[in-house]
Formats: structure tokens, sequence, C-alpha cells
């Protein structure tokens, strides 16, 4: 499975040190080193770096997690999980690769099939709204 093929020039960086309180929306590639409490969106693919702390969802084309997400991961092209992260949500894809000594807490749906897959995100959207709606 290839990743990051598609868009590979980095249109957003949140850098190492960097703090951000709110949700984060970018177009493209984005590059995150710092700190996020809030859900990021992006319309590209994201690399979630080592030291990154995200506490919110996380929605893009694919993503690649070194770090630590607290929230649900939503990348439809594919989400690598590697050996260095953690992951306390739940990860939608149609891909998924994991490494050894990953830390990850949740429910995991990877569903290559289209229909399926659509059929899984739709639940997953209807989820989300309720869960907005309680909090």
């Amino acid at each position: 499975m290839a990743f990051l093929t598609d868009d590979t020039s980095i249109n957003t960086i949140i850098g190492l040190g960097s703090a951000v309180s709110g949700d984060v929306r970018a177009n493209g590639f984005i590059r995150v080193d710092g700190d996020i409490d809030g859900n990021l969106e992006s319309t590209g693919n994201v690399n979630i770096g080592r030291e990154a702390r995200i506490n919110g969802n996380v929605t893009a084309l694919s993503t690649v997690i070194a770090g630590i997400v607290i929230g649900d991961i939503y990348a439809p092209n594919g989400i690598k999980l590697l050996s260095s992260s953690a992951v306390i949500g739940d990860i939608y894809t149609k891909n998924l690769e994991i490494e050894e000594n990953v830390i990850f807490h949740g429910h995991c749906i990877a569903i290559k099939n289209q229909e399926e897959f659509d059929e899984a995100s739709k639940a997953h959207s209807e989820k989300l709204s309720i869960r907005s709606k309680v909090i």
C-alpha cells in the first residue's frame, strides 16, 4: 500500500513546540509535530510526527501516525500506525497497516469494498452527530 504518493508537497506544518486549541482545517498535505486540542481535517494526507499529540478526531484521505491521537481517525485511502504511535479511538479506512508495539484501543472498520465502506462511514457520521449533541 502506497501512502502519500498523490500529494508530496507539504501545504501546512504545525511544528514541534506549537500548540493549537481548536479545530484545524487544511487543504492538501499537513504535517503535525506539535499539539492540537481539537479536530484535524484535511482534504489531502496527514502525517502525525512522533512528538505530536492530538486530542480530537482526524479526517483525511490517508494518514501516517507516529505520535498520539485521542479520537477517531477517518482516512479512506489508508492509515499507517508506526511503532511509536498510540491511538485511543476508532479507525475507519479501506487500508490499514500497523507496526509492532503500537498502542491501539478502540474499534476498527477496515473494509476494501467501497459500498460496505460507504455504509460504515455513514454510520460513523451518524454516531459523531449523536455524540456531539449529547455532550
